[in-house]
């Protein structure tokens, strides 16, 4: 499967560099992650996530988060496991999620800074391996996904859970989600990510979508995007509400306040 690569200044970036991009954009946002008066995004539909992954979780489990971030995943899961290891490329991510785990007294955890498309372990590691909200970031998700699949044990649950394009969707979202955040990637829709995972020898069992419709400033404020950035992304949501040309964004207004509509995507594979 073709990758989009990222550019920047009309230059193609390479993998190292889009890495590098990751680590310091996530570096500066670590915080924010941290603080729950702000990554309510990230965690509102955590619960959904844990009871869908309910039917794979078992006390004799070894769980890999592959670009664990913070570990939330982990964190969420970990007392209904034998162990897990959060895996991130980030280390001031990893600090934060270490720094939560600690002072929620969760001691059967690693953390590991490692890259998720070469991960450090042996062929059929894991009972368990999970990922959120990291394909449509890297630069090679195909990479991630045959890894995931590597380290899974034969009849090992692979679960990805991620931001998906709609199939027919009008406008390109990924142009206003790399303006708000230069580590995006490309958002896959859904087929793509089952493609992704029958490629490298894992089946899809399940699923889960649904749309969640966010206001845009906290979004944006989020990512610390600049200003003028942020007021050429509200313009342009703005005119196609207007009936201007569409974004990808799919934007509406709830209570007189500007809002966009992300894709959600669940799914649960089994490794061959």
């Amino acid at each position: 499967m073709a990758v989009t690569p990222c550019e920047t200044d009309g230059r193609r970036e390479s993998r190292e560099e889009h890495g590098e991009r990751i680590v310091r954009e996530f570096t500066r946002q670590a915080a924010a992650f941290a603080d729950p008066r702000l990554n309510s995004a990230f965690t509102a539909q955590l619960g959904r996530l844990v009871r869908f992954m309910e039917p794979e979780l078992d006390t004799e489990d070894v769980v890999l988060e592959v670009a664990a971030g913070t570990a939330l995943v982990s964190r969420a899961v970990a007392g209904r496991v034998r162990h897990v290891t959060a895996l991130d490329l980030t280390p001031a991510m990893l600090a934060e999620g270490k720094r939560a785990a600690d002072a929620s007294g969760v001691t059967n955890m690693t953390f590991t800074k490692g890259d998720a498309t070469a991960l450090p372990y042996l062929d059929r590691s894991f009972t368990l391996v999970v990922t959120r909200f990291s394909l449509h970031q890297v630069d090679d998700p195909d990479a991630v996904v045959r890894e995931m699949v590597r380290v899974a044990r034969p009849g090992a649950a692979i679960v990805v859970a991620d931001l998906v394009r709609p199939e027919g969707l009008a406008g390109d979202p990924d142009l206003v989600e790399r303006r708000r955040d230069p580590s995006h990637g490309t958002l896959r829709t859904e087929a793509e990510i089952t493609a992704m995972l029958a490629a490298a020898g894992a089946e899809v069992r399940r699923t889960d979508r649904f749309d969640v419709v966010r206001p845009l400033d906290p979004w944006l404020a989020f990512t610390g995007t600049p200003d003028e950035t942020a007021a050429v992304i509200r313009k342009e949501l703005e005119d196609e509400l207007a009936g201007g040309a569409p974004t990808g964004m799919r934007p509406v207004r709830v209570d007189g306040a500007l809002h966009f509509t992300h894709s959600h995507a669940f799914l649960q594979a089994i490794a061959g």
